[in-house]
C-alpha cells in the first residue's frame, strides 16, 4: 500500500471511548449516551473504542448511538488482543475499569482469535463493519519481558489476518493500540501498518514520539492517532499521568507549563489538545469525556485561540523541543 493511498481518520478532534468504559468510575447509560450525542452534535467523526473498556461495556454504549448515524458518515476503530470470555465469577473491576460486564479478558493476538475478535466487536457494537483495527497493548507495559515473544506472535498472527482484511475490504486500516513508541517502530519494520493510535507518548510533557517514531511514521505515510493528550488526567486538573498517581517530577513539569499559560491566558487543555493536533503525522486527537459538557468543552479548547508568542515561551523555557511542530 503507497503513502497516499493510506486510511487516516478524520481530525482533528476525535472521542476516546475508554471512559465510557467506566475507567476510574462508573457512568450510567444516559451518561454515556449523552456524551457520544455532544460528540456527534461538536462536528467529532472519529470514533474509538476496544473490548477491553469495561469488557464489552464501552463497544455496548458506542453501538447504541451510533447505529443511529448514518454508518457512512463517521469512522470507528476498536481493537484486536483480548477475547472476552463469558464468566459469571468474573471480576467486575478489570484494571482501571469499574462494573465491568461478566465476562473475562483472554489474550489472543493470533491470526483465529483476532478475526472472532473483530466478529465479537461487531456483535456488540450492532454494526455490519468497522474501518480501523488496533492490536492492543502489545507492549511491555502490559506484558512485562513476555512481551517480545507475544509480539512476535502478533507479528506473525494478528497483524497479517488484518492486512488480509484490509486487502479484501473487510477494514480499511490497521495499526497498534499502545502506550509506547518501541512497538511501532518495530511493527513498522515487520508489517505495513497503516495507523498507529499512541497514549501519552506526545503531549505537552511527553514527547517521547517526536524524535524516532514520527519521522519513521512520515516516511511511510503511516498517520498517528494521539490518546491520552491530558496524560489521563494531569494536564485537565487531575491527579494521575498515564493510568497512575502523578509523581512529583511530573507534577513539576505540568506547574511549569501552566505557569506559563497563566502568563498568556491560555487554558492549559486548550494547548495540550492544539499541541497534540499540530504535528503533520498526527490524524486525530482523541481524549476521552464522562458527560456532555466535557466533550463540548473538549470541542471548544479545540478550537480556542492562542497567541504565537505562547508556544515560543514554552520552546524559550526549554519545555517543547524547538523541533516540535506549533499551530
Amino acid at each position: 500500500m503507497s503513502a497516499t493511498t493510506r486510511f487516516a481518520p478524520p481530525g482533528p478532534l476525535g472521542f476516546g471511548g475508554a471512559p465510557l468504559g467506566n475507567m476510574f468510575a462508573a457512568i450510567d447509560e444516559a451518561t454515556a449516551e449523552a456524551s457520544l450525542g455532544a460528540a456527534w452534535d461538536s462536528g467529532v467523526r472519529y470514533y474509538d473504542t476496544a473490548p477491553h473498556y469495561g469488557a464489552g461495556l464501552s463497544e455496548h454504549r458506542f453501538g447504541h448511538v451510533l447505529r443511529q448515524r448514518p454508518r457512512e458518515e463517521f469512522v470507528l476503530s476498536t481493537k484486536v488482543g483480548r477475547l472476552q470470555i463469558p464468566d459469571r465469577n468474573a471480576p467486575r473491576t478489570v484494571q482501571v475499569f469499574v462494573d465491568a460486564l461478566p465476562f473475562r479478558p483472554v489474550y489472543d493476538y493470533t491470526a483465529d482469535g483476532t478475526r472472532r475478535s473483530i466478529e465479537d466487536s461487531l456483535q456488540r457494537l450492532g454494526l455490519s463493519h468497522i474501518d480501523i483495527a488496533y492490536i492492543h497493548d502489545i507492549a511491555e507495559d502490559t506484558h512485562g519481558a513476555a512481551w517480545e515473544g507475544l509480539f512476535d506472535q502478533a507479528m506473525d498472527g494478528a497483524a497479517q489476518a488484518l492486512t488480509r482484511l484490509r486487502e479484501e475490504g473487510v477494514i480499511r486500516a490497521w495499526g497498534l493500540g499502545v502506550n509506547l513508541t518501541e512497538p511501532c517502530l518495530r511493527a513498522l519494520d515487520r508489517a505495513d501498518p497503516d495507523v498507529f493510535l499512541l497514549a501519552g507518548r506526545y503531549s505537552l510533557i511527553d514527547h517521547a514520539a517526536l524524535d524516532a517514531l514520527f519521522p519513521a511514521c512520515a516516511a511511510r505515510g503511516v498517520h498517528v492517532v494521539v490518546g491520552g493528550p491530558f496524560n489521563s488526567g494531569l494536564l485537565a486538573g487531575g491527579k494521575t499521568f498515564n493510568y497512575a498517581v502523578a509523581a512529583p517530577a511530573e507534577v513539576m513539569a505540568r506547574d511549569r507549563v501552566a505557569a506559563v499559560c497563566g502568563r498568556y491566558g491560555v487554558d492549559i487543555r486548550a494547548a495540550a489538545l492544539q499541541f497534540c493536533a499540530a504535528h503533520p503525522v498526527v490524524a486525530s486527537v482523541i481524549p476521552g469525556a464522562k458527560g456532555a459538557a466535557r466533550v463540548r468543552e473538549n470541542a471548544a479548547l479545540m478550537r480556542a485561540p492562542i497567541p504565537a508568542d505562547f508556544w515560543q515561551a514554552l520552546k524559550a523555557e526549554g519545555l517543547l523541543p524547538e523541533a516540535a511542530p506549533t499551530p
